[in-house]
């Protein structure tokens, strides 16, 4: 059996991509890391994945981990939060972000993951991007974050109303992890 790490502390992350390695990838381990993650302030997901990355790497000395670094980009707020997601999230939340859209007529956003996969010696990025839209009004209690005012385009409903498994196959961080995926087949074939 091989294994991997995911550096998250983040327990709604782990298990979506939990489901994604079963079913893609049955015979590896993936175990949570929740290492201390140090961040840069960028406009950049990549930036912040690499810094992450090679601070993790060199911090814990492992080689074979992946750290997903993810925002959300709301067209009529110019991008807002983006790489600011998280911190967002904690200080104004679904609430504030839905205040901020009151009255918007373009509700247009996207979701994008960046993953950063350490493997001997090497950094490699993966990267999903899912379009949508913002909700009127929050929605549904699956999932974490801003999923409960993300309607993904194709979709009427928020990804908090969604399956995990529905979920996956829409999402930007499905989308990056399918990427990793394709590669580990790849490198350990």
């Amino acid at each position: 059996m091989k294994r991997i790490f995911f550096i998250t502390s983040n327990v709604g992350k782990f298990k979506e991509v939990v489901d994604i390695f079963k079913k893609n990838l049955p015979d590896v381990i993936l175990e949570m890391y929740p290492a201390e993650k140090l961040e840069i302030q960028s406009s950049e997901l990549e930036k912040i994945a690499l810094f992450s990355a090679r601070y993790i790497r060199e911090k814990e000395k492992i080689d074979n981990f992946f750290i997903e670094d993810a925002g959300l980009f709301i067209n009529a707020l110019k991008g807002f939060p983006g790489p600011y997601s998280s911190y967002v999230y904690k200080t104004i939340g679904v609430d504030g972000i839905l205040r901020l859209m009151k009255n918007v007529k373009d509700r247009r956003a996207f979701f994008r993951a960046v993953i950063a996969f350490c493997w001997k010696g090497d950094i490699y990025l993966f990267t999903g991007v899912v379009h949508g839209r913002i909700a009127e009004e929050a929605r549904g209690t699956q999932g974490f974050g801003f999923d409960p005012i993300f309607i993904p385009n194709g979709d009427n409903r928020t990804f908090a109303e969604m399956t995990i498994e529905e979920k996956n196959k829409l999402s930007h961080r499905g989308k990056a992890i399918r990427k990793l995926i394709n590669f580990l087949k790849l490198i350990w074939a």
